[in-house]
């Protein structure tokens, strides 16, 4: 018995003498995975100290001995697009076999909400994720994580394209590997890592950021833990919850009432409806349990049978109630609320709607249109838009501040890992988060870039999305932009080389920072795709990818013409009546007019009455830009820009001010 104990620990020991000798491999690599063809492919990851190691994949093997810290690469000789293969990679005490790898185009995605959008919410999702048969499509989904400290492993795991699969993917990145397998007849490998609600600061590493004078204070001296971040947090949450309702949030018991008829709730906060909270309604970076509530009046003679309830979409999901009772409750954020009433919920005279919103982390609230809040039954139609009284019930704070809490720690834990598989490029959605921060954005967006192609060795085309058209907060050119300057920063972007911008005012929507058609989106981004990394497909001769782009401005009187490169086979109004919008005009004293346009070969000229003597042009300079209709022939819309170089309303915003 007494010697129980050695045996156990000399079986221990060999246990764990066997796992540290097993060779594996960071979760970037997995069977159905995508290796980049025609370029050199590496192969990682650890073993023992010393161990030989391995490595075969199609007709090719190498070997290679584990450093004396464990870690081991080999780089395979470039290949052309085919596959399924095996990739088995051997050591001394194991072998791991990945099975369906296929060379073919990889493509990272990453950006915020709008990248990390999946097709199931996209607007022609239902019709499309039946028909998702595409074998040689493939995505890796990357977990969340953050971390402070650069990380070798993400969790992950790479799967085919199927009616199964596809509702999960990036909906962007699913169109445009669609696309691009139509253009290309090659498997598409995508790389989804991506998460809402984040700035392109915390995608930079930490040594790019200390090489930026503006951006190296925010990043000098990191914390080791995160507790610092948690305890900031939850002194604004707290100030956050005291300026609202006095720091007081209900208990548990008291919550359940608040959906109940009797409830005085005069002294609630008042929301004009819909808002997302984060931007608009007046709760900035807030996560938790948000309660809503309005009174109506039904007349008394009114029809109350077959009534429906509609609330439009809310982020992330609901509880609904009507005079006390549940009438629906849905976990999906942004998809609409339609709840069916029964017979004997409402009654005429005062009605009560509560919806218990919770929110677990990016923008929260009502995100769809006002249109879309209706209470609806025979002959009635009450609209809901507006305001309505709400308090706070919980507050939920982010494991680590969340990824926004410094710069790097998406960097860290969601790209780090990836470095160096080889890939063709990255398609990038990112911007709304740092809209307020725009002018830097001018810097810290190209930094970002850079600092990716650095970490892989080589000038990737780099693709990304400009910001759609979004009422944000009545931006414009009398009251100054952010969303505008921030499209500003992106175009001027475009001066690095290898990269690509699908411009998106078209297609936004006013009340919805998450424009439901990814469809576009994805084929414009597909089409710099072939203008910019495969021109010998045909990318650069036969097809034009861009839209038009200001060159320059000439005056003659009280008229401005405006000159565009990338006139394709020319202008185009895209207006049954050929009435240009989105133009504007100045004089010296910087005041915008609307102006009246019209096309001029590949030129525009324009005017307005109340300016005499024009001195600068702005197009599409709002948040809201939807109105924007200047296309060429080839159906690319004109890029957003100005003239002038006025003082704008970011300019003094900077990155860790906040």
């Amino acid at each position: 018995m007494k010697r129980l104990p050695f045996l156990f620990a000399f079986a221990g020991l060999l246990t764990l003498q066997t796992v540290f000798a097993e060779v594996r491999l960071p979760n970037v690599f997995g069977s159905h995975m995508v290796l980049q063809r025609r370029k050199p492919v590496p192969i990682w990851g650890w073993a023992d100290a010393g161990e030989n190691v391995t490595v075969s994949l199609n007709n090719q093997t190498k070997k290679v001995k584990a450093g004396k810290d464990g870690k081991w690469q080999v780089i395979l000789n470039p290949m052309e697009a085919g596959g399924p293969y095996q990739l088995v990679v051997k050591g001394k005490a194991n072998d791991v076999t990945f099975e369906d790898v296929l060379m073919g185009e990889v493509w990272v995605c990453s950006g915020q909400s709008n990248m990390e959008w999946p097709l199931s919410a996209a607007s022609n999702g239902k019709t499309e994720i039946p028909a998702a048969n595409f074998p040689n499509i493939r995505q890796l989904l990357v977990k969340k994580a953050i971390s402070l400290t650069p990380k070798d492993n993400i969790d992950g795991n790479w799967s085919v394209c199927s009616p199964t699969t596809a509702p999960a993917f990036t909906a962007v990145g699913y169109f445009f590997a669609k696309q691009l397998q139509q253009e290309l007849n090659v498997p598409i490998g995508l790389i989804n890592t991506s998460w809402g609600g984040t700035h392109s600061e915390t995608w930079t590493s930490r040594e790019a950021m200390l090489r930026d004078p503006e951006l190296n204070r925010t990043v000098a001296d990191l914390p080791s833990s995160f507790s610092a971040t948690e305890q900031k947090l939850t002194g604004r949450l707290k100030q956050l919850v005291e300026e609202k309702q006095g720091g007081l949030l209900p208990t548990a018991t008291e919550e359940k009432t608040w959906a109940g008829l009797n409830i005085n709730d005069s002294q609630w906060q008042t929301m004009n409806l819909p808002k997302n909270w984060e931007f608009e309604g007046g709760l900035p970076n807030f996560d938790g349990v948000v309660w809503f509530r309005r009174e109506i009046n039904i007349p008394n003679d009114a029809d109350l049978k077959n009534a429906t309830l509609s609330l439009g979409a809310i982020d992330d999901g609901d509880s609904t109630f009507v005079n006390g009772e549940l009438v629906g409750t849905i976990n999906q954020y942004n998809s609409a609320r339609s709840y069916k009433l029964g017979d004997g919920i409402l009654k005429p005279g005062c009605n009560v709607i509560a919806v218990r919103v919770k929110d677990t982390g990016g923008l929260g609230g009502f995100t769809g249109e006002a249109g879309a809040m209706l209470l609806s039954a025979n002959k009635l139609n009450i609209p809901l838009a507006g305001n309505w009284h709400y308090r706070i019930a919980q507050v939920q704070q982010s494991a680590g501040g969340g990824p926004n809490a410094y710069g790097t720690l998406l960097f860290n834990a969601m790209l780090n890992p990836l470095v160096p598989y080889g890939i063709a490029g990255t398609i990038w959605y990112q911007g709304e988060s740092n809209a307020g921060r725009a002018f830097q954005y001018r810097k810290s967006f190209p930094l970002m870039i850079q600092d990716w192609r650095q970490r892989w060795g080589y000038d990737f085309p780099f693709l990304f999305v400009q910001l759609a058209s979004f009422n944000a907060a009545n931006g414009d050119s009398r009251h100054g932009s952010t969303w505008a300057e921030l499209r500003e920063a992106q175009t001027m972007t475009l001066n690095l080389p290898n990269t690509g911008m699908a411009v998106t005012s078209d297609i936004g929507e006013r009340t919805d920072i998450h424009p439901r058609n990814k469809l576009d989106v994805g084929k414009r981004l597909a089409a710099e795709a072939m203008r910019v990394a495969y021109p010998t497909n045909g990318g650069a001769q036969s097809n034009v990818s861009q839209g038009p782009m200001f060159e320059n401005m000439t005056v003659s009187g009280n008229r401005a013409t405006v000159t565009f490169k990338n006139a394709g086979n020319g202008l185009w109004v895209k207006d049954k009546y050929g009435y240009l919008k989105g133009f504007e005009v100045a004089g010296s004293d910087q005041k915008f007019y609307y102006a009246k346009a019209e096309i001029q070969g590949n030129s525009v000229m324009i005017h307005a009455d109340s300016v005499a003597a024009p001195v600068a042009v702005r197009y599409g300079w709002a948040d809201d830009n939807g109105d924007v209709n200047l296309y060429n022939q080839q159906g690319f819309p004109a890029v957003p820009f100005r003239t002038d170089t006025w003082k704008g309303v970011t300019e003094a915003a900077k990155f860790g001010d906040q």
